[in-house]
């Protein structure tokens, strides 16, 4: 994959999928520093924004802190509980807010391996020009997305680097 350094990059992190996918596969939690940093590479930075879903309960004030810490912007989103089913989709915010921003980036990183996002980035390259990255755990990731995207990083290539292990006692998140 070529890079070059004037690229301006947009991070969009599914935060929720990531989550789920570092806990199911590997019982583990995700670097998500590591991730924007292997995301943006020496290129130049324009926005980076992880989607979060928050509780009544407030537990996950401390993850959210976090993240800011690390550069990403937050967007939240409150659970919500229909028939006793928990629901959390950004799929929606992440699709409006990359659109938006794609005339100020060169290329979008979407930090997911959700299908869904396959109309995204069909639209993203050709109406806008963008170069569409993702970035996701392989055996979670919907097989059509890696093949649709300019490049794809699997996580599960470097689980040292992407994810921190329950027995870990590092402060990153």
């Amino acid at each position: 994959m070529v890079t070059y350094k004037e690229q301006r990059v947009g991070v969009f992190i599914d935060v929720q999928n990531m989550y789920y996918s570092a806990k199911n596969l590997y019982n583990a939690k995700v670097n998500f520093g590591n991730i924007l940093e292997t995301a943006v590479g020496n290129r130049k930075l324009i926005r980076a924004i992880a989607y979060v879903v928050k509780t009544k309960t407030g537990e996950e004030k401390v993850f959210f802190e976090a993240l800011e810490k690390l550069g990403l912007e937050t967007r939240e989103k409150e659970l919500m509980i229909y028939d006793g089913a928990k629901k959390a989709d950004w799929d929606v915010g992440i699709c409006i807010d990359s659109i938006a921003l794609a005339e100020r980036l060169d290329v979008i990183v979407i930090v997911s391996g959700d299908g869904d996002f396959i109309p995204l980035v069909q639209y993203l390259k050709m109406n806008k020009g963008c170069r569409v990255e993702s970035m996701a755990f392989r055996e979670t990731t919907s097989t059509k997305l890696v093949e649709t995207v300019d490049n794809f990083v699997d996580l599960s290539q470097d689980k040292r680097r992407y994810l921190i292990s329950g027995r870990t006692k590092r402060t990153i998140i």
